[in-house]
């Protein structure tokens, strides 16, 4: 291997180390905080510039695990967790989250391995509807989720998915 191509697989592992850095502090602390980080406060957590932060945010849109707005640095969306308020609502202990769809609200007692409360509705009627979620999954509750768009085109507009 020249030096060169040993010169770009270090900066590619070097920006995944960032990018993984970058991904653990936005779930740390929209895990703790139930809001997503500012790029100042994750580079200030980590000790990187905001550019650097940025640059990290673009990455980790591109591979689909971040959703960003418009200007390409708020968080709008950490799967399964939403940064902005839906009517996917899910409990735990003492911190509300919002999630993406129905699907991701039962993600988000999966992902912190713990016992929630999801409450949301039905969309063809509006009525309220509530699962609880303890470590065996969600109890049995008489309802339908329905997804209209097929998964393998989630991405193509998943704001709207």
């Amino acid at each position: 291997m020249g030096y060169s191509d040993l010169s770009t697989r270090l900066t590619g592992e070097l920006l995944m180390d960032h990018d993984a850095a970058v991904r653990s502090e936005v779930y740390r602390f929209l895990v703790e905080a139930t809001r997503a980080p500012t790029v100042p406060e994750v580079g200030g957590a980590l000790g990187l510039g905001q550019a650097e932060v940025r640059e990290a945010y673009q990455r980790l849109f591109i591979r689909r695990v971040l959703v960003l707005g418009e200007d390409g640095e708020t968080i709008l969306m950490a799967p399964p967790f939403s940064a902005v308020p839906t009517q996917h609502r899910v409990r735990v202990g003492s911190r509300e989250y919002f999630a993406n769809c129905a699907w991701d609200a039962l993600g988000i007692p999966a992902a912190l391995h713990a016992p929630a409360i999801v409450t949301s509705r039905c969309e063809q009627s509006y009525e309220p509807l509530t699962i609880r979620v303890e470590g065996n999954g969600p109890e049995a509750v008489a309802c339908v989720a329905h997804f209209a768009v097929p998964a393998a085109r989630w991405w193509e507009d998943i704001v709207f998915t």
